[in-house]
């Protein structure tokens, strides 16, 4: 998949089929958009882009503007495009939401990224779809636009779930409450964290429990707390393991975001230090309590015993 930065730098090679928007958690909703993308692009005979933005256009304006708080993440930019690749999208416009696209007018959002920049000839929105300054763009806008400027412009209505709709925010709320159930329904995919494995403070080690650590990269997961968990990519079969997603307040003041996974029984052919740098993945399949603050080291090591019990036990039941 080819990864376009910004609204400059090298163009793509010639028109596409394109949709737009933030795609946060790739979830069934977007699922389904993707497909009739890439359905409609392979008629066309077109590659099948996705424009998306980073920081989150909220996040923008909640930190330059005020306003309502951004909502929190529910995936890091490395499974998004990850993702992205897996629904069959070829190329991903990745813009920088920043003050000049943020006051862009609408129509010349239209002129200078959707035909000059990307050479859109068919255009996939969903049915609560704005674009452009105070966003005054809206799809009867950009249908007039298209049948003026010579693109086609489509619109699919919401993806429902037993008559319930899936957003990114429906997946937020069923990560908050810590039903990873109700999440991977949503998702259709266990709800999972990859990334290359980090050196840590050795911590884990110290206290008797070795994890693996991954950046979330971003101050707001929309999941929080001590999960059970599966991690791929170090054997040939996924691993029992329980994990730490959070900033540590026990341990840690700087309010970093990282998952630390301890694998329940580790290899013993990975060596002591053989999963640094590594790429894995790691599954959250069942919460099993909020982050807490230990007021010792020691309560801290007895409780993480307690989550590996609690992990076993429940892998001892769900297999």
């Amino acid at each position: 998949m080819k990864i376009l930065r910004g609204l400059h730098g090298p163009a793509p090679a010639g028109p596409c089929a394109l949709t737009i928007g933030s795609f946060d958690g790739v979830h069934r909703g977007h699922q389904a958009m993707l497909a009739l993308l890439a359905s409609e692009a392979r008629h066309r005979r077109l590659p099948a882009c996705v424009m998306t933005f980073e920081p989150h256009p909220r996040e923008f304006f909640h930190a330059h503007r005020g306003g309502v708080a951004p909502p929190p993440r529910i995936a890091t930019q490395r499974d998004k495009l990850a993702e992205l690749a897996r629904c069959g999208v070829d190329q991903v416009a990745l813009l920088r939401f920043d003050e000049h696209l943020a006051s862009l007018p609408a129509l010349d959002f239209v002129d200078r990224i959707l035909c000059r920049r990307l050479q859109a000839r068919y255009v996939l929105v969903g049915d609560d779809f704005r674009f452009g300054a105070r966003r005054a763009g809206d799809y009867a806008l950009l249908d007039a636009e298209g049948a003026r400027r010579g693109f086609d412009v489509a619109r699919m209505q919401s993806y429902e779930v037993h008559g319930l709709r899936v957003s990114s925010s429906a997946v937020r709320e069923a990560l908050a409450a810590g039903d990873m159930l109700r999440t991977a329904e949503l998702l259709g995919r266990p709800y999972a964290i990859s990334g290359r494995v980090l050196h840590g403070r050795k911590l884990g080690r110290d206290l008797g429990f070795r994890t693996l650590n991954l950046s979330f990269g971003h101050p707001r997961p929309a999941a929080m707390g001590i999960f059970v968990a599966r991690v791929l990519g170090l054997a040939d079969a996924p691993l029992p393991a329980v994990a730490s997603l959070g900033v540590r307040p026990a341990v840690e003041t700087a309010g970093r975001v990282l998952l630390e996974t301890h694998v329940l029984d580790w290899p013993p052919q990975l060596g002591t230090d053989g999963g640094y740098g590594r790429l894995i993945t790691v599954e959250l399949a069942h919460k099993l309590h909020d982050e807490r603050a230990y007021p010792s080291l020691q309560a801290l090591r007895d409780g993480i015993a307690q989550d590996v019990r609690d992990a076993r036990a429940w892998f001892s039941v769900h297999g």
